[in-house]
C-alpha cells in the first residue's frame, strides 16, 4: 500500500461508498419523484471499471467498501462485481464489503452475497405495515422484502434495518418496529430525513422527526443506556435494557457528525462527493478512462480530490425553512 489517503482536517480516509446505480426498483417518497429521469448507461461506469475504481481506493488505504444505489442489486451483473471484490477480502487488504438495499433482491441473492464474502447487509425499511410500506415506497411490495430478509438471515448474514424517521408517518410505530427487531436479533438504526434532490409535491419540512424526538419516545418505554462505541460510521447508539438492543441514531441535521468523517462517496458515473452535504466534488471517471493502462493518473486525482474534502456539511432545518438543500438525489449520490 501507498502512503494514506488524509483529508486536510487529518481524518484518515479509510470508508468508501459506492453507489453501482441511480435506479431503483422502489420510488420512496423522500428519495425520488414517481416519474424519475435516470441517467443513460454510457454514463454509468461499466462494473470492470467500478473494480477498477474501487480497488485503486483499496490500495490507498481504504478498508470499508458499501455498495449502494439506488438498489444496487437491480444492476445487471453486479454479483459479478461483488465476486471480483472478494479478492481484496482474501488479501486482507480490505476489512468489509457490505451493501445498502431496500430488500426486493436479497430473495435471490443473498446467498450469493454470502459466498462473495459479505457478512453484513443494511435493509432500508421505514414500516412493517404492509399498506404504509405501499404507501411510503409507491412501487415496493412489503412481503417480497420480509422474505429477502429471511433469506439473508437464512444464508447467514447479519441485518441491520435502516429507517428514515418520518413524521406522522412511523411515529406511532416507534415500539413495534423496535420489538419486531429485537424478536429477529437485528440492530435498528433511525436517520433523520435529508434535504436531498427535487421529490414533487413532498413538503421536507413535513417530514421532519428529529431524532431527539425518537430518543424521547424511546425513554416513554424503555430504559434507555447510552453507548460509547462507535463503528467507524455517523451512527451515536443507546442500549435498551429491557431488551439488550443496539439502537443507532443518526443525526445529520439535530446534531453534525462531520468531526470524525472518514468516508467519501462515489457516484455511478465516476463523481468523487467529499462530503454528502456539499456540491463540490472531483470527476474521476475522465482520469479512469483517459488513462485506461496509467494507475498512477487515477491516484493522483483521488488524492487531489481528498485535498478538497470540507470540514462538515450545511444541513440545517432550523428557522422553519430548508438550509443547505442538495439539488442531486440520494440515488445517484448513493444512499
Amino acid at each position: 500500500m501507498t502512503a494514506p489517503l488524509i483529508d486536510p482536517f487529518a481524518r484518515a480516509i479509510t470508508y468508501l461508498r459506492v453507489s453501482v446505480t441511480d435506479r431503483c426498483d422502489f420510488r420512496c417518497v423522500y428519495c425520488m419523484s414517481e416519474n424519475m429521469t435516470f441517467l443513460p448507461k454510457k454514463d454509468l461506469l461499466t462494473l470492470e471499471e467500478l473494480d477498477r475504481m474501487c480497488s485503486t481506493f483499496v490500495n490507498l488505504g481504504v478498508e470499508k467498501l458499501r455498495i449502494t444505489g439506488g438498489e444496487p442489486l437491480v444492476r445487471r451483473g453486479i454479483m459479478t462485481f461483488f465476486r471480483s471484490m472478494t479478492r481484496h477480502l482474501e488479501s486482507n487488504a480490505l476489512k468489509e464489503l457490505t451493501l445498502t438495499t431496500n430488500g426486493s433482491q436479497l430473495e435471490k441473492y443473498a446467498q450469493d452475497l454470502y459466498d462473495a464474502g459479505v457478512r453484513r447487509v443494511n435493509v432500508s425499511l421505514d414500516t412493517i405495515d404492509e399498506g404504509k410500506f405501499a404507501e411510503i415506497t409507491r412501487w415496493g411490495r412489503l412481503p417480497q422484502v420480509l422474505r429477502g430478509i429471511d433469506a439473508a438471515q437464512k444464508a447467514g448474514l447479519r441485518i441491520k434495518i435502516n429507517a428514515v424517521a418520518l413524521k406522522g408517518f412511523n411515529e406511532d410505530e416507534l415500539p413495534t418496529i423496535t420489538q419486531w427487531c429485537a424478536e429477529r436479533d437485528m440492530d435498528l438504526t433511525w436517520i433523520e430525513v435529508m434535504p436531498m434532490g427535487d421529490i414533487g409535491n413532498e413538503n421536507r419540512l413535513g417530514q421532519y422527526w428529529s431524532l431527539k424526538d425518537v430518543r424521547r419516545s424511546y425513554e416513554d418505554h424503555f430504559t434507555v443506556t447510552d453507548l460509547t462505541e462507535r463503528t467507524g460510521g455517523p451512527a451515536r447508539y443507546v442500549r435498551l435494557e429491557e431488551t439488550g438492543q443496539k439502537i443507532g441514531f443518526i443525526t445529520p441535521l439535530s446534531h453534525n457528525f462531520c468531526e470524525s468523517c472518514n468516508r467519501v462517496r462515489l457516484t455511478c458515473t465516476g463523481e468523487l462527493y467529499m462530503c454528502l452535504g456539499q456540491e463540490d466534488m472531483a470527476d474521476l471517471r475522465a482520469p479512469l478512462r483517459d488513462h485506461p493502462e496509467d494507475e498512477q493518473a487515477l491516484e493522483t486525482a483521488i488524492r487531489a480530490a481528498i485535498t478538497l474534502k470540507p470540514k462538515g456539511h450545511d444541513f440545517d432545518y432550523s428557522r422553519q425553512k430548508l438550509d443547505g438543500q442538495m439539488p442531486r438525489h440520494m440515488s445517484h449520490t448513493g444512499g
